[in-house]
């Protein structure tokens, strides 16, 4: 489960709490609820789409309410007759506003907590520095203080944990550390690689969450957590190579990198969009080492926790090796990304879409088909015209977007609400169609479906649909300029999606022979080199 330990609390499943989730489709959420449920409790999630949730392990054992964290109607059905809610939603400081959005939600939730009798809400919020006026702090850090002191006066037992950098298979601050590490052996960086950081491993995290649940109702309070180690950014670095096994890096410290140009820093070189790089760099400015550890009188460490920083890489290295990152930085929508319905509904009628249709046939087991499909993106990349991919995701990172960098969170399967480079899943009719939404910059809204049509009598047929909604003059612009290209990019990628999969087929009589029912590697996807059962 994740790159974590069951936590359990011993507690049988008919003595467990009933814990409420909100941003369950999130990196901490979507780890915490296996664990609550593994702890015995029953779990309620939260969330605006609730098809995101359809095809975690764990669906079919917790109830969904539809519904958002700044709508009250909603919240209070989602608390009805919850014992315990675990609030993990948190704007990232990308808008206008988001602070007011943060305060908003914030207010709502305790409010219909205190309302419904709810006995404790969880918060996790960041670690801030002791010293440091709150006007100084990053908007992002000032956000989630604000949000931990709202919840603590709802009237409502309130447990606010406050982390620093969090270091997991997938998480943010580990994706960053990661990359900067691995892809610069000699880094020019900002005065930040000198600030003291108290990580802590995400399976600690989860511990506490867990562990929180059965707090003295008389506890109303925040808490510092953190690992075992104090360590500055530069020592992370060097510590994340030698476990790594990569060289020593030579890192060389300049005055002049402002929080901004950081964040773009760390974007180019990243998966990390700058974006979301800016809080993330803005909350190094300041020391952030917890002051107290009170949390163990309460949630006490059981042997081998708190996990050491140089033992939760290793496992975060270990799950990344093994494909079993559960969840990523990226499993949250991008801050910003459009969420409007699909272009078929009605209330699209008479709206300006343009659409590329592709057919074509394929002589292959629709199997075979759909995995070449299920694997795309990441590193069998888009199949057509590499360097067009290439650039089109420079250019998305330069305006600020997310680009091609987030790649995939497994590679051989994908899940409703999966980031795929500047893709989401949308939608996933499993062996028949893909669809896919634009996250990238642009001045309107996309899709990409990916279907295998037939009915086992006529030939199988490869079906590929772009769609584009634009918004204004510059939506309609930016479709007739990107036209002439389609033929190349989108003609070349479903010729080539074809091509992929008869060469991964077996050789035989076409429909009539099973491939095999292991699933390809990406090598085997981009070559074509796996060979079915039986074949030397």
């Amino acid at each position: 489960m994740g790159d974590h330990d069951t936590t359990g609390t011993g507690q049988p499943a008919d003595g467990g709490l009933t814990c409420l989730v909100t941003g369950a489709t999130g990196y901490i959420g979507g780890r915490l609820v296996p664990e609550l449920l593994d702890a015995g409790h029953r779990v309620r999630c939260l969330v605006r789409t609730p098809r995101k949730l359809r095809d975690h392990p764990w669906a079919g054992r917790v109830e969904v309410v539809q519904g958002d964290v700044t709508d009250a109607g909603s919240v209070a059905r989602a608390m009805e007759g919850v014992d315990v809610a675990y609030y993990l939603v948190h704007a990232l400081g990308t808008g206008r506003g988001f602070e007011d959005t943060d305060r908003d939600a914030a207010h709502v939730v305790g409010e219909q907590a205190r309302r419904a009798g709810v006995g404790r809400i969880v918060y996790l919020g960041g670690l801030t520095p002791g010293a440091v006026p709150e006007r100084e702090l990053s908007p992002h850090l000032r956000s989630r203080a604000e949000v931990g002191r709202v919840l603590l006066a709802s009237g409502v037992p309130t447990a606010v944990l406050r982390a620093a950098v969090i270091i997991g298979s997938g998480s943010a601050s580990f994706e960053m550390l990661r990359y900067l590490t691995e892809r610069l052996p000699v880094m020019v960086t900002p005065r930040w690689v000198h600030t003291r950081i108290q990580p802590i491993a995400v399976r600690d995290v989860l511990r506490l969450l867990v562990g929180c649940a059965r707090l003295p109702r008389e506890v109303n309070r925040t808490f510092d957590i953190g690992g075992p180690d104090v360590l500055t950014y530069l020592d992370m670095m060097r510590r994340y190579a030698a476990v790594a096994g990569l060289n020593r890096r030579l890192i060389l410290p300049v005055p002049v990198l402002t929080p901004g140009l950081s964040s773009h820093w760390v974007g180019l070189v990243t998966p990390v969009p700058a974006s979301l790089a800016r809080p993330l760099t803005e909350s190094l400015r300041h020391e952030v080492v917890c002051r107290e550890h009170d949390i163990r009188r309460y949630v006490p460490s059981p042997p081998g926790h708190p996990v050491g920083f140089d033992r939760a890489v290793a496992l975060a290295l270990q799950r990344i090796r093994d494909a079993k990152v559960t969840t990523r930085w990226s499993s949250a929508s991008v801050p910003g990304a459009p969420s409007d319905p699909l272009p078929t509904d009605p209330d699209w009628a008479g709206g300006s879409l343009y659409t590329d249709v592709r057919r074509r046939d394929a002589d292959v087991p629709p199997e075979v088909l759909w995995e070449v499909i299920e694997g795309i993106g990441g590193e069998n990349g888009w199949y057509s015209f590499p360097l067009a991919w290439a650039l089109r995701g420079r250019l998305d990172r330069l305006v600020g977007g997310v680009g091609l960098r987030r790649g995939r969170r497994d590679a051989r399967r994908l899940r409703v609400g999966d980031s795929l480079d500047f893709w989401r899943v949308e939608e996933i009719e499993r062996g028949r169609l893909l669809r896919l939404r634009a996250e990238m910059r642009l001045p309107g809204l996309a899709w990409l479906e990916m279907t295998v049509d037939g009915d086992g009598h006529g030939p199988l047929q490869y079906g590929q649909r772009a769609l584009f909604h634009p918004r204004g003059l510059l939506g309609h612009l930016y479709w007739w300029s990107v036209s002439p290209f389609h033929a190349v990019v989108f003609g070349g990628m479903a010729r080539n999606i074809v091509r992929a999969a008869e060469r991964l087929a077996p050789r035989g009589d076409g429909h009539g022979t099973t491939a095999s029912t292991e699933p390809a590697t990406a090598e085997d996807l981009r070559t074509g080199s796996r060979q079915p059962p039986g074949r030397s």
